[in-house]
């Protein structure tokens, strides 16, 4: 691989937040094991397309379709979680799928400048990061008021141009929901390389989904509000392990789910 292009991909895993340095000052390591859809009044966890546990307004729990009966410290825990993916689920997607936008722009001008755009090694990266780009919308969607967070991280790349890029790419991106913030929080948007109207942007659209709850997000840049909601994920984490001790049909249902980093 020539020096320009392994200049390209270190520059890409910066801006994925994956650089040594900046990996050891903030990684989140979450991701959801189930599909995740949201509107106004339901949640519902998807296994394919079979809906396996559904809240109705926050305070009905189904499981398999059968309707359980909770106590009040049960019924707490399941207000507490569902009202927080209801909150955390629409904005994760907006930091996903604008994200991931602002994140390719940045990298495109960054190549653009070693290199430029009559170097084959760009139109290489450039198909990589557009495949990157489609996988994340895939996804993260939403349609009016529905909201929906697919299952697991990507595995594979072999549409990829360039297997040499692939294997690269595979190790510096994410479409975990983890990944994804870590990605996010590695964003300098105080560089001059970063869109800055993508960031305000990005920041209008957050203020804007999910705003009849407050959960005290205070958070004003695009990297602490990448770690509060990573730290949000983690406490309903457990929240929803309080609910599979106490709630027997709940207990096979391990929705948000934290992972080690592999070893380099």
């Amino acid at each position: 691989m020539n020096l320009s292009l392994k200049a390209a991909l270190f520059t890409f895993c910066l801006f994925a937040g994956l650089s040594t340095s900046v990996q050891a000052e903030y990684t989140c390591n979450i991701d959801f094991a189930y599909g995740i859809a949201v509107n106004s009044d339901q949640l519902r966890v998807m296994d394919k397309t079979r809906t396996v546990v559904q809240i109705n307004d926050q305070s009905q729990l189904f499981v398999g379709g059968r309707w359980q009966t909770l106590n009040e410290q049960e019924k707490l825990w399941l207000k507490e979680y569902s009202s927080g993916l209801h909150y955390v689920v629409p904005k994760m997607i907006v930091l996903a799928t604008e994200g991931v936008d602002l994140a390719i722009d940045t990298i495109e001008h960054v190549y653009l400048g070693l290199v430029g755009s009559d170097h084959d090694s760009y139109e290489r990266l450039n198909a990589a990061m557009k495949r990157v780009q489609s996988r994340v919308k895939d996804k993260f969607r939403h349609a009016s008021n529905h909201y929906f967070i697919g299952p697991g991280s990507l595995e594979s790349v072999d549409e990829f141009v360039d297997s040499e890029i692939e294997a690269q790419l595979e190790e510096a991106i994410s479409t975990s929901v983890g990944g994804i913030l870590s990605a996010i929080s590695g964003i300098n948007t105080g560089s001059g390389e970063v869109n800055q109207e993508k960031v305000a942007e990005i920041t209008r659209q957050l203020n804007n989904v999910g705003e009849h709850l407050d959960v005290g997000d205070k958070a004003t840049t695009l990297r602490k509000k990448a770690e509060w909601f990573c730290e949000k994920l983690k406490r309903l984490d457990s929240a929803e392990e309080n609910l599979r001790k106490s709630v027997p049909a709940f207990k096979p249902y391990n929705i948000i789910t934290l992972y080690e980093k592999d070893p380099d």
